[in-house]
């Protein structure tokens, strides 16, 4: 069980160790300590490892993600889990703007609130978000789910492809082509998968959200449309 204090090692030495790790390596408990708000700790892990952090981190934790379970004990900074392709990656505090952008795979949980621009360019991430959400939230979400316990700020999905997005508290406003769409079984069912992957399924009450997507208007251009371009 590897244990590495940031106090004292470079983050290039630990990521270092982290790349080298083989699919099949028995150092699979990892703990990080004292990471002082560093970026890019555990960028490009490749591993079915689980790292714990204890503690704040800086931009871009995670990205990339394959199989990986990482734990921050704190908040985390610009675009934790950026591009991430498989894995878990659940922030114990909040999480700065960007949280998941461009994500493909694997779930990210951020138990408080995250900034702007919150599941940007989603292609297939599950983002499940126990607090409020910023502005631009799921802009240009091309596949995956959102899910939001609190609110959502102002143009949330906007230009919004074919991601779900799931919000419980109220939202600002709607980005353009993004619709309130109906609740059928199928989303409800999808939405209690979700739930229960975040461990809050006897927590929260799925019919107190409302499910958002686009109107795929904007897919093609239509003169009658230019305005919403």
């Amino acid at each position: 069980m590897p244990v590495i204090d940031l106090a004292t090692t470079s983050l290039r030495d630990l990521n270092q160790a982290l790349h080298k790790l083989a699919k099949d390596t028995n150092e699979t408990l990892w703990t990080i300590s004292n990471p002082g708000g560093e970026h890019s700790i555990a960028v490009g892990v490749d591993a079915p490892v689980t790292i714990n952090i204890g503690g704040n981190v800086g931009y871009f934790c995670g990205g990339m993600n394959n199989e990986a379970k990482i734990i921050i004990d704190g908040s985390a900074g610009q675009g934790v889990g950026e591009n991430m392709m498989s894995g878990l990656i659940h922030v114990k505090g909040d999480a700065s703007q960007s949280a998941g952008a461009t994500g493909r795979g694997g779930m990210l949980i951020v138990d408080g609130n995250a900034s702007a621009r919150c599941g940007i360019s989603m292609k297939g991430i599950d983002i499940v978000v126990k607090g409020d959400i910023g502005h631009l939230s799921a802009f240009m979400g091309q596949n995956g789910r959102l899910v939001v316990f609190g609110e959502a700020g102002e143009a949330l999905g906007d230009s919004i492809y074919e991601a779900r997005v799931y919000v419980r508290g109220p939202v600002a406003s709607l980005g353009a082509d993004c619709i309130e769409k109906e609740m059928r079984d199928e989303h409800r069912a999808e939405l209690l998968e979700l739930l229960k992957a975040s461990g809050e399924d006897h927590k929260v009450d799925i019919a107190e959200f409302r499910r958002y997507g686009s109107a795929r208007k904007l897919y093609n251009f239509n003169i009658d449309n230019a305005g919403a371009y």
